[in-house]
């Protein structure tokens, strides 16, 4: 796996070294991609989506507290609520301000359930916006952390404009004058992970998915036998590697070591590591020249 993804890194890199650059590589890089496709199998995509489901798996506010310094929580969507999905605020990476907004599932059943597993509302979008453009105000960068099946599509949540919402997030999140980072922990799941998902780079963890649907609902809805979720995922080309790969993800953050699982420290580290340089690269582009490229990007999907 880690072979696999460490040249998906290289195709990755050189896809967009030769956009920056003005030169059309992608007939020479899809071939490659398939090449590395046919030489490591990727029928295990049910498997990942599993993982990436685990309630084991590290949380929003476990990573947070681990990765960043003096996080101080900020609340509410100043029209009417707050949503416990989304957790936000502003805290420090080494020496720097920057503004975190994740999706957080909870830690025990009882914090499950008061935040709904992750799955926001619209309340939850308005606060990651209001949070978002306090951070452009301020001139701090973003980082975004997904985990979540999908947006809430109760009843309610339609009645108080949960489309809207998202549809809000999409449009300007595209438009911060700010660098923004997102990392995907575990579940990114349709607009509801898109919803927080707009940056400048995108880093998957290696155990996590980013989909348009659950592989349940595309094999009910597409191949019409629930039963074929499996078959289902590995269609849909939902694995870090095949984002890696068809360019929606720039990095992959190793949950392993020659197939061993990182302690949750570790992983932490490597997290923070990743996000310092990440940023660090996005420092090199005025704010203009940011805007542009992340609605090029987004225009290409």
């Amino acid at each position: 796996m880690k072979r696999r993804v460490g040249i998906e890194q290289c195709i990755a890199e050189l896809r967009r070294q030769a956009s920056a650059d003005g030169v059309d590589l992608s007939g020479e890089l899809e071939a490659v991609g398939k090449k590395v496709e046919r030489r490591f199998s990727a029928g295990d995509a049910w498997s990942l989506v599993c993982r990436a489901r685990d309630q084991a798996r590290p949380r929003a506010v476990e990573v947070i507290d681990e990765v960043f310094d003096g996080f101080d929580e900020l609340h509410g969507d100043r029209t009417g609520g707050d949503d416990g999905a989304i957790l936000g605020g502003i805290a420090f990476l080494g020496a720097r301000a920057v503004t975190v907004i994740a999706n957080h599932k909870g830690l025990n059943l009882k914090d499950t359930m008061a935040r709904n597993a992750g799955m926001a509302s619209p309340e939850g979008y308005r606060k990651a916006l209001r949070l978002a453009r306090q951070a452009e105000k301020f001139s701090r960068p973003i980082v975004t952390f997904v985990d979540t099946a999908g947006a809430y599509p109760g009843l309610g949540a339609e009645e108080r404009g949960i489309g809207a919402a998202i549809a809000m997030n999409l449009r300007e999140f595209s438009h911060l004058a700010t660098p923004i980072v997102c990392v995907v922990l575990g579940e990114g799941g349709s607009g509801g992970a898109l919803g927080l998902c707009v940056g400048d780079r995108i880093l998957m963890l290696e155990q996590s998915y980013f989909s348009v649907t659950t592989p349940e609902v595309f094999a009910s809805l597409v191949l019409r036998d629930a039963s074929q979720r499996a078959a289902a995922a590995d269609m849909m080309k939902i694995t870090p590697s095949d984002l890696l790969r068809s360019g929606f993800c720039d990095g992959i953050i190793h949950e392993t070591n020659a197939g061993v699982p990182l302690e949750k420290f570790e992983l932490f580290r490597a997290i923070r590591a990743r996000l310092e340089a990440e940023l660090a690269s996005l420092d090199g582009f005025g704010v203009d020249e940011l805007v542009r490229r992340r609605n090029e990007r987004y225009f290409r999907f």
